[in-house]
């Protein structure tokens, strides 16, 4: 490409506005380089600076930063600046750089590759359960999980080759890991079926891994659960997945949480329900009980008159936010309780009660054996 002085302005080579947005400068480049790709113009040099300088011009106006610095101070703003002080002078960084942009096209440039010209790829990600207890869920805490998961031969080294051999070079892809083939007008990229877009064929396996490269292990990892998870949430351990191919970055663990039933609490959120039975005398005269919290008793205040199925609120005492915001409220829900048996005085004081409210009530009446006793001692013949 030509020097600073007789550099074109960025936004004229890629034909975008100056107020243009990041979508459709990529766009704009996007187009330039598929029409200007060595892969369609073999032999076209003219093709080629045409092709780096709209790299040139897209790392700088893609970047805010180095943005900013252009619109402000033009090519002098950005000297040094990754590439772009002194243009892309192999195409090969570009196709390093912004190759991604070129997959599905059937064109060479695709995203960057790792050992024997095969793709890099994330490894795969991994799930594990995890079960705790309200109490945990509440606080927070820190539990172990058992996982397994593939991890490189340590005797290959993940190659798969035998020791004192090495994969040789798919001949079928020339290493590539991908065929082109083409169909008119059209070429069409596919992964190679000889080496399956490995880049080489393992021919001499390592007898550790049977030539996978991988061996499943055991492992056991900690996890910091925060307060207020809930059953159904996952959390998210990242690179503790299996390790990605030819290079590639780790996947990731996701443990999905269960949080044990309470035998006091009900959850319906971040809310907690407690079931809190009452006397007919505490409910009728008022009274102060004792209710369970997540950090203990706290005395709670009945009023005279309270109803079974009335509902009293605890600011602020239910399960934590995972995310930050106010915490869950507690709510007490008061069951009124009718004893099924009285003692003679118990009884004698509520017929009295009843009298006083001119309420119609069942009189005591005896049972079936005290009738049958009664009925051979003769007391009610």
């Amino acid at each position: 490409m030509c020097g600073m002085a007789s550099k074109r302005d960025y936004y004229e080579v890629l034909g975008v506005n100056k107020d243009a947005s990041a979508d459709e400068i990529k766009k704009a480049y996007k187009k330039l380089a598929l029409a200007n790709h060595p892969d369609r113009n073999p032999s076209d040099q003219a093709a080629v600076d045409r092709f780096k300088e709209a790299a040139e011009a897209f790392e700088v106006l893609s970047d805010s930063d180095k943005r900013a610095r252009y619109d402000r101070f033009g090519h002098d703003g950005v000297k040094g600046a990754g590439h772009a002080g002194g243009g892309f002078q192999d195409v090969g960084d570009i196709f390093e750089m912004f190759g991604d942009l070129f997959d599905g096209f059937g064109l060479g440039g695709g995203r960057r590759r790792g050992r024997g010209g095969a793709r890099a790829t994330q490894g795969s990600h991994l799930k594990a359960g995890l079960t705790i207890e309200l109490l945990e869920a509440a606080k927070g805490c820190t539990k172990d999980v058992e996982i397994k998961r593939a991890e490189l031969c340590g005797t290959c080294q993940g190659s798969g080759a035998k020791a004192g051999s090495a994969a040789a070079k798919c001949d079928y892809c020339n290493g590539q890991g991908q065929v082109v083939q083409s169909q008119g007008f059209f070429r069409i990229q596919t992964t190679c079926p000889a080496c399956r877009g490995e880049g080489n064929i393992v021919r001499d396996k390592c007898a550790d891994c049977s030539g996978s490269g991988r061996q499943t292990e055991k492992f056991r990892l900690e996890v910091r659960v925060p307060p207020g998870v809930d059953t159904g949430m996952s959390l998210c351990l990242r690179g503790e997945g299996e390790p990605g191919a030819n290079g590639g970055p780790r996947g990731d663990l996701y443990v999905e949480i269960r949080v044990k039933e309470h035998q006091l609490f009900e959850r319906h959120g971040q809310d907690l329900v407690c079931h809190v039975p009452i006397t007919y005398t505490q409910a009728a005269l008022g009274a102060e009980i004792e209710v369970p919290t997540l950090d203990g008793k706290q005395n709670l205040d009945i009023p005279n008159g309270t109803h079974s199925g009335e509902v009293f609120r605890i600011r602020s005492g239910g399960m934590p936010d995972p995310r930050g915001g106010r915490a869950g409220d507690l709510l007490v829900e008061i069951n009124i309780e009718v004893p099924k048996k009285l003692s003679d005085e118990q009884r004698e004081l509520l017929m009295q009660l009843a009298e006083l409210e001119k309420a119609n009530v069942s009189q005591h009446r005896s049972s079936f054996f005290d009738k049958v006793k009664d009925w051979f001692t003769g007391e009610n013949s």
